[in-house]
């Protein structure tokens, strides 16, 4: 989908039938800038794969009326469509048999966002799918892991560059500290939540983003910006 500044937002195929995550899945990937379409059973996923969609990833149950999780790995294999099974089946027999018939990644639900989140990117990435970020006069590139402003490049320090690419991948989501502690670094980090405080602080100075990166009362911070900014 065309978004008017000159880049195109990722589709992401949805295949789950549970009405409940289905919405839930959509209304997260649409507020972090991605495009969807969504699948209730593995049919009819299965006829949209038929004229190979240019979609860019999937999020696929793996049980699912009609033809189930397994079944439809080898179809998006054949249209170069990159899988995360996000499914109850935890049992290592199943996980074995989805990353070896052709899942990239593999989740277990109950699940959390903000990781689902992190490990699209990192498939985008991957695959070479990654896109500049534009937020009113400012220009993330990812891949270069260098951010301009008005045409002039800004120095960040790589930790503040990671927290500015989180937010904005993740941009009208609030998320918390604890969450951008344990994205950023790793569940064993054992430091102070004031640490974010700091980096946001100087993110903020040196793009002008203090009505941008708002604070969330008692909670973390958000990222605003319009999805075609």
């Amino acid at each position: 989908m065309y978004k008017g500044d000159g880049t195109v937002s990722k589709k992401i195929m949805i295949v789950e039938d549970e009405e409940a995550i289905n919405d839930l899945l959509g209304m997260n990937l649409e507020a972090a800038g991605y495009e969807i379409c969504s699948f209730l059973d593995g049919n009819t996923a299965s006829d949209y794969l038929r004229d190979k969609p240019d979609c860019d990833l999937a999020i696929l149950d793996m049980m699912l009326p009609g033809k189930d999780g397994f079944a439809l790995l080898p179809e998006f294999e054949a249209v170069g469509i990159p899988v995360i099974c996000l499914t109850a089946k935890g049992d290592l027999a199943s996980k074995v048999r989805g990353l070896k018939e052709g899942a990239e990644d593999y989740m277990v639900k109950p699940f959390e966002m903000l990781e689902l989140l992190i490990r699209i990117e990192k498939i985008l990435q991957r695959h070479g799918k990654e896109e500049e970020i534009c937020i009113q006069d400012v220009v993330i590139h990812p891949r270069e892991r260098k951010v301009e402003k008005a045409g002039t490049e800004i120095y960040l320090k790589p930790m503040e560059f990671d927290c500015l690419l989180l937010l904005a991948k993740n941009r009208n989501i609030a998320l918390s500290r604890e969450e951008l502690l344990h994205a950023l670094w790793d569940t064993d980090f054992t430091g102070e939540t004031r640490t974010i405080d700091v980096h946001i602080g100087r993110i903020r100075k040196k793009l002008g983003f203090q009505d941008v990166i708002k604070t969330v009362p008692r909670i973390g911070y958000r990222l605003e910006a319009a999805q075609d900014s």
